[in-house]
């Protein structure tokens, strides 16, 4: 059967790799991107693909089930990818209302309209859902996430991933809905909003800005390159166990000043700055409310079971990451000042 994937929140940073691998890699199937556009959903980052006789773009949003149920009719969707969620721990501090109606409500919304829709018979069709590792808490100096680790979510960001994780396993052990649900720890990579930390600092070294240390700046977390995630995606979806998880990490552990001091580094060398310039930008500043401390990754699972593993180093990725940003100046400039908006608008409604 030729598949038609419905990924959600597809123009986003994660999203869009993973709408461009399976573009490209699965010619015979259908990829239907469905993104709301909110402030980090932007068209541009799949320009190259967007041409593809494959790929389809839907502007819906996943707590409007009209919507969902419209496109579940005009494009027979097989299987779910969903990307689609509000990310950002920050804002979810300001605002976490948000949070609750897109990552719990939002998800609610496809399990019940796939729920209805594969109903025949849930063994042809998959909903796989893409978590955090910040569901599980916060590590002391030792010890990994893994699989069966129980939940600890100290934000109201992942507080709405964790709730939604245990609906997604519910309809799978209620309803024997087939699920999938994998948990990545930090992604880094082209196309990234300039919010997280390292487009935010590439930002911000290339403006001479401040870079905004939380803390001590001795909070660890695991790195991943977003195309190595892409293409755990695509291992988990085609070969992983229906009713399973999966930890995706990048056994990849970084003490935040750490990162941020590799980073200035290696972009002093890229601009042809005096070595330790960038590093002067540095400001420690006021911590914010539960900080999880550390986080790391047990990745075996998917390792032994699936072949899965990182395939650059992070010292690769960065640099590979910088070069982007440096090369799409352009891109940076409109995500910084809204002018992405208006590309959907002439691409998708003024022609």
């Amino acid at each position: 059967m030729s598949k038609k994937i419905l990924i959600t929140g597809g123009a986003g940073f994660i999203g869009s790799h993973v709408v461009r691998l399976f573009v490209n890699q699965y010619p015979d199937y259908t990829i239907i991107n469905l993104d709301a556009l909110t402030y980090a959903g932007n068209l541009e980052n799949l320009k190259d693909v967007e041409s593809k006789s494959n790929y389809r773009f839907v502007k819906a949003d996943i707590l409007k089930t009209e919507e969902l149920e419209r496109v579940f009719a005009e494009y027979a969707i097989t299987d779910i990818i969903h990307l689609a969620a509000e990310s950002h721990v920050d804002r979810s501090i300001v605002s976490p209302l948000d949070f609750v109606y897109t990552n719990i409500i939002g998800t609610v919304n496809l399990l019940n309209i796939a729920r209805k829709q594969w109903a025949l018979d849930y063994s042809k069709h998959l909903f796989y859902h893409i978590s955090t590792d910040e569901v599980f808490g916060s590590l002391g100096e030792t010890g990994f996430f893994t699989e069966t680790t129980a939940y600890d979510p100290r934000s109201p960001y992942s507080a709405s991933k964790a709730s939604s994780d245990h609906f997604v396993r519910a309809y799978h052990e209620t309803y024997r809905l087939q699920t999938i649900v994998s948990n990545c720890s930090n992604n880094y990579g082209p196309n990234h909003f300039p919010e997280k930390l390292v487009p935010l600092f590439i930002h911000n070294i290339i403006e001479k800005k401040p870079l905004p240390v939380y803390g001590d700046g001795l909070y660890t977390r695991d790195w991943l390159y977003v195309k190595d995630h892409a293409r755990a995606i695509d291992q988990i979806f085609h070969k992983g166990q229906p009713g399973g998880t999966y930890n995706i990490g990048g056994f990849n552990e970084w003490r935040n000043i750490d990162l941020v001091k590799l980073l200035c580094k290696l972009m002093d060398e890229k601009l042809g700055r005096q070595s330790g310039e960038s590093e002067e930008l540095i400001t420690y500043v006021k911590d914010r409310p539960g900080h999880d401390r550390r986080y790391a990754i047990d990745a075996t699972k998917i390792k032994q079971e699936l072949g899965w593993e990182p395939s650059v180093t992070f010292e690769e990725g960065l640099s590979e990451t910088i070069d982007w940003y440096l090369t799409n100046k352009e891109w940076l400039q409109h995500v910084t000042s809204g002018a992405y908006q208006h590309y959907y608008q002439s691409m998708y409604v003024n022609r």
